[in-house]
């Protein structure tokens, strides 16, 4: 039994900001929008769904109460389908889609929604903590010197690696390239979903276009940007940082949603839908909390070990861009020709809404394998406190 990706879906990129062009909308009706829109397409009965699995990291205010279940239940679809919703950090619906996939390998179901949202303008990262210590004492007895966010252990990669400030904004620059040119040859229009808002004055607006991709980006005009996470404090602790990341080379606040619908191969076939991938491995990781963003390798490592596949033999990888070092770093490792890694830019350009970011690659990666006539796609992500997850799926 094979478990399969029938379609792939997002929304556009939408700026984490008051303002931007997707903050007008309820986080629920986001996802409801973008489950609708997966759903229509198949042409499927919503009732044959046996769960719907969300990821969303700021699991509070507005994304709070199982975001999935208010989703499901505001896209119409029968009272009958479930929905639960999980915390990987920033690879939350990449854990979504390998729970789905289980699921459906391991015979308990036959039609599995994994999907994600995450509405970084109105509720920003650290927004859930409220003032709230999360560690508690036994955490912070283990980590005396205290654990560090991951502008920090962006840092200390790009230390650690010897990737200087240069090599960080060309490569940001580049992202921006490679999602211009997607954008003009029309090539996310396959996996790009319009949702509906409405403005402060009533006004009902379609939202099409990822507005985080920013045209005519260079690398001259990035090196202008200072350091965004030097404190002195952090210089003192950590004086092997050279303090290169910036705004300019990390990935933007962002809004969005994403959905992926995953079922049996047999499935598919009764119900007469061409899949277009299925799943081959998986693998997750937990990896330093203080560099926290170093899981993609092992987790990299240890895909490629379970499922005997050469890395050369991978026709396009997507490693998230969280930072501009973290891909960069797992390219020093891998070794990879980089017309093969995020080919049509990342999240630098086309944003990273946490909790979205795992399926919005899944629906990328999919549709890249597509038009190119690739084999094989990895997609791998880092994520807080320690951790990533990766997944290589094939064309079918």
């Amino acid at each position: 039994m094979s478990a399969v990706i029938v379609d792939a879906v997002r929304t556009p990129s939408g700026k984490g900001k008051p303002g931007g062009g997707l903050s007008s909308i309820h986080p629920v009706d986001l996802l409801a929008q973008t489950l609708q829109h997966l759903v229509a397409r198949a042409g499927i009965d919503p009732a044959l769904i046996d769960d719907v699995i969300a990821g969303c990291v700021t699991q509070a205010g507005r994304q709070s109460s199982n975001i999935a279940r208010n989703a499901v239940l505001a896209a119409g679809f029968p009272e009958s389908v479930p929905g639960t919703t999980v915390d990987r950090q920033c690879g939350s619906s990449q854990q979504a889609a390998q729970f789905a996939a289980q699921s459906i390998l391991a015979g308990t179901s036959d039609i599995v929604i994994a999907c994600g949202v995450e509405q970084m303008s109105r509720q920003p990262i650290g927004y859930a903590r409220l003032g709230e210590d999360a560690s508690g004492p036994l955490l912070r007895h283990r980590y005396p010197d205290g654990l560090v966010h991951q502008g920090i252990s962006a840092e200390l990669i790009a230390a650690r690696w010897n990737i200087d400030r240069a090599e960080l904004d060309a490569f940001a620059a580049r992202s921006h390239a490679r999602a211009v040119s997607a954008l003009d040859r029309g090539l996310f229009v396959p996996e790009v979903v319009a949702v509906t808002g409405t403005d402060a004055d009533g006004h009902v607006s379609l939202f099409g276009v990822d507005e985080t991709v920013r045209r005519g980006t260079t690398a001259d005009a990035l090196a202008a940007l200072p350091a965004a996470f030097r404190t002195d404090e952090y210089a003192e602790r950590f004086p092997e940082i050279g303090w290169n990341i910036t705004a300019g080379n990390s990935s933007p606040l962002t809004d969005g949603a994403s959905a992926a619908l995953i079922m049996s191969e047999g499935k598919a076939a009764e119900l007469g839908l061409i899949p277009l991938a299925r799943f081959v491995g998986f693998a997750q990781v937990g990896s330093d909390p203080i560099e926290m963003l170093t899981g993609v390798i092992p987790a990299t490592r240890r895909l490629l070990e379970r499922t005997g596949v050469d890395i050369d033999d991978i026709d396009v990888f997507e490693v998230n861009e969280a930072f501009a070092s973290v891909p960069l770093a797992w390219q020093r490792e891998f070794d990879v020709d980089e017309a093969r890694l995020n080919p049509w830019g990342g999240a630098i350009a086309l944003g990273h809404p946490l909790g979205a970011s795992g399926t919005r690659i899944l629906a990328t990666l999919v549709n890249s394998l597509q038009t190119g006539g690739g084999r094989y796609g990895l997609q791998t992500m880092c994520e807080g406190g320690g951790m990533a997850n990766a997944t290589l799926i094939e064309r079918i």
